[in-house]
């Protein structure tokens, strides 16, 4: 180890009784429009819930195609799906009878949302479906005159107005489409034409779209935020899980065992998947850098090469976004950092500047061409890929670094805080302080929250952009030894720990208690880090000179039934 119902709109507050309809609107061929209500012999004395409940039902089943199901529910129920006008008007829009719709929006008037101003906007979107289905049906007088006699009147987005002149100049419909990323004449544009008009009503005079999809959806994402062990991606529509039972997934699907050990000769101080997720660099007390090949789809890590150009303990490693390029740290007494390419294992350059330098820390800034390295000793340098110094920032004893982008890097110092510094204009500012010394840090990949090992404290949660901490998690053992945690999973909803306890410990980011607690190393656990690009997989670095990779049980099966001689465990390198 190293040591160190009812709407409000235009002001009033209307309430759409769909009781009180007995006239519905009707279509061409005499039937009752779908959308309205079928008379009242059946009416029901029901709440308005139950009304929105009848209503959200009427509109699914309608968009599977069952209309007269529907039409039954709404005859037996007395409920209309949608206000007389507003059923109307979608009618209008689908047939495509846009003299009708001009009508119609002035009867909607006083129901839109946002008065004159919307419905100029409502008339606008009806007009541009017009116009663009007069240029695909070959008619380019009438679509002009549209455009100038209709559109251009409303004195509004006239920036589009333009772009629609453009495609007068369309020689195919199918030129037409591709140019205006359009669907075409037809029920689809319309669909969607309608979807865009929905925004301005209320929802008591016209549904919004597939509504109770949308609820389930949100009930869904509910369930799986309370799911402590939810790492697995679900389906946008909804057909990876069933709607019968509540979410939840189980610990067996979660990483919880060991899937293979691999073997060093001395302790193990670090380790870091690459940002694709392909291959995995460990570092040792021995001065080894191993790089090994990832197999996520048997959880298999293989094929170790040796880069030992180096001559020092690595303590801290970090990939190039490029997913080629390694920086690799010794300790405290170390005064070079090493960049060595890692598809041809040669050293692309050695950043060395004083024999009294402490370079323990780095990290890579976004653009993959610039870096910032320091120590505890007050060296903290700004370099390019090839070790040519930019800039530099002086007596700031640095006890981690972290690239916020391209320009600002973030900095942990031995007064127990946490600070920004821009080489752009160098200037620095406040992120964090806490009340004991920082160990190591690390940021979220959304740049939201920063992860902190703090000295007997354990680890601590920040809001990186409010400056507030949101948690402190519970389990860790940690005196003053250095330990690297990590955010991922799924969203990189969980972070991770190592402990001097010998377990790794792994907390969902809203709950302060570990949801797992992973054994089977034997002495301290110096560094966890995921797969950031599956998932499940994890690995944790360990003084008892291995390091281990975790996954959930079933993978581990998988393996040892595809590979019923392998014994799971590397061989020393």
């Amino acid at each position: 180890m190293q040591t160190n119902g009812c709407s409000q709109h235009n002001g009033t507050t209307e309430a759409f009784d769909s009781h009180s309809i007995r006239n519905p609107p009707s279509t061409s061929n005499g039937e009752v429009a779908t959308n309205g209500a079928m008379g009242d012999q059946n009416n029901k004395n029901l709440s308005r819930t139950d009304q929105d409940i009848v209503r959200l039902i009427g509109q699914h089943l309608r968009g599977l195609g069952f209309n007269q199901t529907a039409e039954q529910l709404i005859a037996e129920s007395g409920c209309a799906l949608e206000h007389p006008t507003a059923a109307k008007f979608r009618i209008h829009v689908m047939e495509g009878e846009w003299d009708k719709t001009e009508e119609d929006l002035q009867e909607m008037e006083s129901l839109v949302k946002g008065g004159k101003s919307d419905i100029i906007k409502m008339k606008f979107l009806l007009l541009e479906q017009k116009y663009l289905e007069l240029l695909e049906d070959g008619i380019p007088l009438k679509a002009l005159d549209c455009l100038r006699h209709e559109l251009t009147p409303l004195k509004y987005n006239t920036e589009r107005v333009h772009v629609l002149s453009t495609y007068m100049m369309c020689s195919s419909a199918a030129e037409l489409r591709e140019s205006s990323h359009w669907d075409g004449k037809g029920p689809t544009s319309r669909q969607k034409l309608i979807e865009n008009l929905q925004e301005f009503l209320p929802p008591s005079i016209m549904l919004p779209p597939r509504r109770l999809f949308t609820l389930l959806s949100q009930a869904v994402e509910q369930q799986k935020e309370k799911c402590p062990y939810h790492n697995t991606q679900l389906d946008s529509d909804l057909s990876s899980i069933s709607l019968l039972m509540d979410h939840i997934c189980t610990k067996e699907q979660f990483p919880n065992v060991t899937t293979q050990v691999l073997d060093h000769q001395d302790e193990v101080w670090h380790c870091q998947f690459s940002p694709d997720g392909t291959r995995l660099a460990t570092g040792s007390k021995d001065n080894k850098l191993i790089i090994w090949e990832v197999d996520t789809v048997h959880f298999e890590v293989k094929n170790p090469r040796m880069l030992d150009e180096h001559k020092f303990g690595v303590g801290y490693v970090t990939w190039c976004p490029d997913n080629i390029h390694i920086l690799v740290c010794g300790p405290d007494e170390t005064n070079e950092v090493f960049i060595y390419n890692t598809v041809t294992g040669e050293v692309r350059q050695r950043i060395h500047q004083n024999t009294d330098d402490s370079l323990t820390y780095a990290a890579w800034m976004p653009d993959g061409r610039k870096l910032v390295v320091g120590g505890v000793r007050g060296q903290f340098y700004y370099c390019d890929i090839d070790g040519n110094v930019i800039d530099s920032w002086e007596g700031i004893r640095v006890q981690g670094l972290a690239a916020l982008d391209d320009k600002v890097a973030l900095a942990a110092d031995t007064h127990n805080r946490i600070r920004g510094y821009n080489f752009d204009t160098l200037q620095d500012f406040p992120i964090i302080q806490e009340d004991h010394p920082i160990m190591t840090f690390v940021i979220d990949d959304k740049k939201e929250s920063i992860l902190v090992n703090v000295a007997s404290q354990g680890s601590h949660l920040w809001d990186l952009k409010d400056k507030v901490l949101l948690r402190k998690f519970h389990g860790q053992t940690q005196a003053f030894f250095t330990i690297y945690s990590c955010f991922g999973g799924l969203n990189q909803d969980y972070v991770a720990s190592g402990s001097e306890d010998h377990k790794v410990f792994i907390w969902h980011k809203r709950r302060e208690t570990p949801v797992a607690v992973l054994e089977g190393h034997r002495m301290t656990v110096n560094c966890v880090h995921w797969n950031p690009t599956e998932p499940s997989m994890l690995a944790s670095a360990s003084d008892d000179a291995t390091v281990r990779i975790w996954g959930p049980k079933h993978r581990l099966e998988k393996r040892r039934k595809d590979s019923s001689t392998s014994s799971g465990r590397s061989s020393p390198v």
